[in-house]
This record gives structure tokens, sequence and C-alpha cells, in this order.
């Protein structure tokens, strides 16, 4: 086997379960090499289908009461976006836009709506993100009214991912029971609800698919309330606990790859008279690279098996492989584009193409700056006596 191929970690974090289905991902991703698609559209729902006829949607999207296993979504994730980013955001928007329904659901929304995306037969959407309010969840303005039986909604989200591709979206609203992140709410919107509508599709750096909503007079039943009114801010952070490390782990991914291909290109190019990595330069970078991509690593696996197996599903571990895994995606990014030279920034290569697609990371489920307030006040808070 090429040690330049994907392959699980050798570390006791795993267990058999994790290299069987290590497995079964690298079998999948081999299968799709090769396949075209009129447009990214019917790219992104022929992957969801392909992902769940492959059962790898499970792990996402649980069957039963069984609870989501982190480190399996996690090695998922780096396996997809080794070979094909696009994969990858297919399989986490399913479980996004899902968590919350699993955890906080009743039992006719679980039934309506977890099945069919598990089985692929359905595209799932989380909407948090406003125009004007990004990080600052608490200041946002999007509402939803009662009136009767039904909420009425009103307001704006941008940059959801899976917009206009979704049949249904998980919408955190303001409903008022309280100031700031108390008086949010969530809700589940069918796509086909009169007055949800869909804005053009936003063209990001790197393919992806999204684009802004729009909610005039939308009316919505109540029972497409997930749990109490005013817990939308729990509801949505229950998703979050769990892939903000596997957003590390597809950052690890990405990262593997783009050393992977470093070392090939320093090996066949050659430099005065020897092999591109002879240069002692060179082996500097590769060696940089190297650590940050295996320190961040440890790092998301850590977070992962401390949530399976020690049950800790504190934010400290998650930011922390969130933080680790997006930036070491962009440092080991930036350095491949570096010594690749011209072929580096040439649009079609790989490793171009691994440098934008590195760059969102960084932003989206909480931007670095993020991870790192929630990471300081939690050390602060465990570490010091109260004042």
């Amino acid at each position: 086997m090429s040690p330049l191929e994907w392959n699980l970690w050798p570390w006791p974090f795993f267990d058999a379960a994790h290299h069987e289905l290590a497995e079964r991902v690298k079998h999948w991703s081999a299968q799709q090499h090769g396949q075209s698609y009129p447009d990214m559209a019917s790219e992104c729902r022929a992957i969801v289908r392909s992902l769940g006829a492959a059962g790898l949607l499970d792990h996402c999207v649980p069957p039963g009461d069984a609870p989501v296993d982190v480190r399996s979504v996690c090695l998922i994730r780096e396996a997809l976006t080794y070979e094909h980013a696009l994969s990858d955001a297919m399989f986490a928007m399913q479980g996004i836009g899902t968590t919350a329904i699993r955890r906080f659901g009743t039992p006719q929304q679980r039934e309506a709506y977890l099945e069919p995306c598990r089985k692929g037969e359905r595209i799932a959407a989380f909407a948090l993100t406003e125009p004007e309010v990004g990080s600052d969840v608490a200041s946002m303005t999007t509402t939803a009214v009662r009136e009767g039986d039904d909420y009425v909604i009103n307001g704006a989200k941008t940059l959801i991912s899976n917009a206009g591709l979704a049949d249904h979206y998980l919408v955190t609203v303001r409903t008022g029971e309280a100031a700031g992140v108390k008086g949010l709410s969530m809700f589940i919107i069918d796509a086909d609800t009169p007055g949800l509508e869909v804005g053009a599709a936003i063209d990001f750096i790197a393919p992806h698919p999204a684009a802004s909503l729009t909610f005039r007079d939308c009316r919505v039943s109540a029972s497409q309330l997930i749990g109490p009114a005013g817990q939308g801010f729990k509801a949505a952070m229950a998703a979050f606990d769990i892939y903000r490390p596997s957003v590390g782990a597809a950052g690890v991914g990405l990262a593997r790859r783009a050393l992977h291909e470093t070392l090939t290109h320093t090996n066949r190019r050659r430099l005065f008279g020897k092999s591109m990595h002879g240069l002692e330069g060179v082996q500097m970078a590769l060696a940089e690279m190297a650590t940050d991509l295996e320190g961040a690593a440890l790092l998301v696996y850590r977070a992962a098996w401390s949530h399976d197996v020690r049950g800790e599903k504190g934010a400290y571990e998650a930011c922390m492989a969130k933080l680790a895994g997006s930036e070491a995606a962009g440092r080991v990014a930036d350095r491949a584009v570096q010594l690749l030279g011209g072929l580096g920034v040439t649009r079609g290569h790989i490793v171009e193409q691994l440098y934008r697609e590195a760059r969102p990371m960084r932003i989206y489920e909480g931007a670095s700056e993020i991870q790192k307030l929630v990471i300081a006040r939690n050390l602060i808070k465990n570490s010091l006596p109260a004042l």
C-alpha cells in the first residue's frame, strides 16, 4: 500500500470497528473517481444518495437512539476531504441539519425527517447566520410571532449551505421569551413552505452549494418547533459540540493531501542536480508541514475520543480541535503552494484547489477567533479560583 494513500492513523484512539469503517470509506471514495455531472446541484444530490446507499450516513444520522460516535464522524470527514471536499460537505450537512431533531424533536418529527435523511433521500440544511449577524448569535433579528397554532416568520439568513438543494432547513429565529440567546427558538421549515424564498447561489472561492434565504410572512405550524420555545440556542449548539471537532478532522484530511502532493512533487522535481526534497530548506518545510499536521490530528482525535469514551462533551476540547485542524490546514496548504511554485497557483492543480478549500475552514462553524475565546474562557473558569 502506498504511504501516500489515505489511511487511518495507527493510534490507540480507534478500535476494530473504526479500522473497518476506514476501509469502507476508502472503497466508497474510489468508486466516485471519474464520475461527471451536469452541474454542482446534480453532483451534490448524487453524493448524498450514494453516501446513504453505502450506509455512511448512519454515522451522522444514527438509527434509533444510538449516540453519534464522534471518532467515526471525524475519520469519515478526514477521508472524504482527502479525496473530495464537496463529498465531505454533503456528509457533514446531513448530520448538522438533523442533530437537533434527533436530540430534541418529537417522535413525529423524528419519524418524518430522520430516516429519509439517513438514506440520502432528503437533503438537510441548517440556517443560523444572518446578513448582519455572524458570530454574534445573540443579536439575531429574524423573528417568529405566534398566531394561534402557527408562527409567522420574517427575516433573512445568508451563507446557508445546501440552500436551494435542501428539502428542509433547521432555522433559528427570535421568538422573544427573553433577551439574547434565551429568546431564540428553532423550527423545521420544509423547502416548499410558502413565504420561504431562496436567493441566487453564492460563488465561493471553492465549490460549495450555498445561498441566502428570505422569510416573508412564512407561516409554519407550531408542531414544527423543535423543543420548547426559547431553547433554540441550546439546540443549535448541540450540533456544534459534535461537528466542531470534525471540522478539524476535515482540515487534517486536506492537510494530509497537501503534504502528500508536495512529497510527490519534491521527489520528482530536480533542482541543482538533485531531487528537490534533498535540499535542506525543502526538508525544513516538509518537517514543519508534518509536525503541524500530526499535532492537529492528535488534538482532533483526543477530542473525539474524550467525547465517545469519557463522555466529555464540553466545548474546550471541541473548539481546540476545530481551531488546530483548520489553522493547520491553512498553513500546510500555503507551504504546499510555495514549494510547488507556479504549479501551486495554476488554476485546476490539486494544490491550488486545496489552498482555496482550506481558507473557509477558519471561518465556518465559528471563526478561529471565536474558538480562541471559548478555549480561553473555559481555561480560566476551570483553572483559577472564583474571585
